[in-house]
């Protein structure tokens, strides 16, 4: 009986210091806060908002002429035959939906442009917080960038991974 209380003891600290030990060490991260303050981040902004403008600056010239199209034509219906004004009409919306057009094309191929410069950033933060927490021992990060979750306490990785990225 003695020797399977001893067994019995030895049986509940053997238990007891495994599940210490499986105790995995967690940190948080607010990565929307890290990607911002990467250089790479600020240089794809410029890049999109340089894409951005020439898209606008074309459709803008785009709607000029339509405008000066549309007036002149406006000023010459009363001189027109029933039949010039309708293909004129016609010809007005042809060039307005060209225009809407041209505003949805711009757009998806912004989305289109920026889902290519960001997707390099994303994996370059991701490496670097991988990198860290391995070199710290982390078994788990969690994004502490996303509203619903309250980090309370816990290893905060955005200074150790600024530092391995060269960020100030």
């Amino acid at each position: 009986m003695k020797n399977l209380k001893t067994l019995l003891l030895i049986a509940v600290l053997t238990l007891g210091f495994n599940t210490v030990q499986a105790q995995s060490k967690i940190a948080h991260i607010n990565l929307q806060e890290l990607i911002e303050s990467m250089p790479e981040t600020t240089k794809m902004k410029e890049a999109l908002n340089m894409l951005g403008k020439t898209y606008s600056d074309d459709i803008k010239a785009s709607a000029e002429a339509f405008k000066s199209k549309q007036l002149k034509f406006q000023n010459e219906a009363g001189t027109q035959t029933p039949e010039e004004n309708e293909r004129r009409e016609l010809e007005l919306k042809q060039d307005a939906n060209k225009i809407q057009l041209s505003e949805r094309v711009a757009q998806d191929e912004l989305g289109k442009k920026n889902q290519e410069l960001v997707k390099p950033i994303i994996d370059k933060a991701d490496a670097a917080v991988k990198a860290v927490a391995k070199a710290q021992g982390i078994d788990y990060v969690i994004d502490s960038s996303i509203p619903t979750f309250i980090v309370t306490t816990g290893t905060d990785l955005l200074p150790l991974v600024k530092t391995h990225l060269g960020i100030k």
